[in-house]
């Protein structure tokens, strides 16, 4: 068994799908709508027949509310590795992502957190 496909819950789909390609570089995997939503992922560009990361909408008054107090409370929705954390974060901060936390050694890796636009704080990781 392996993971195939992950949800991040966002606001705005199509908000969402700028963000994650223009600036984070990932390429869009799946667009097929499915009523007022779409099915829509994306992958990394590393390994694009990978895990796809579905790009939900956050309709449902429980996904709301679960992505309000994560949010609230730092708590990043997931994390993508990095081979250089520095490299990347400089990269992404000229693209004008706002990061909450910028890299931090922890314990073996270092991390660093940035906002999605669409409701989600993002870890990056670098092992």
């Amino acid at each position: 068994m392996k993971v195939i496909v992950t949800s991040i819950f966002v606001q705005d789909q199509d908000r969402a799908l700028a963000f994650y390609t223009d600036k984070l570089g990932f390429i869009k995997k799946e667009d097929q709508p499915l009523g007022k939503y779409r099915w829509l992922t994306v992958v990394s560009p590393e390994d694009p027949n990978g895990t796809e990361v579905l790009l939900e909408p956050d309709e449902h008054p429980i996904a709301k509310e679960y992505q309000k107090k994560i949010y609230s409370e730092g708590i990043p929705t997931t994390m993508f590795g990095v081979a250089d954390i520095e490299k990347e974060y400089e990269k992404l901060l000229e693209k004008g992502v706002t990061f909450t936390m910028k890299p931090t050694k922890a314990g073996n890796v270092t991390i660093a957190v940035l906002d999605d636009t669409c409701g989600n704080l993002i870890q990056i990781v670098q092992k």
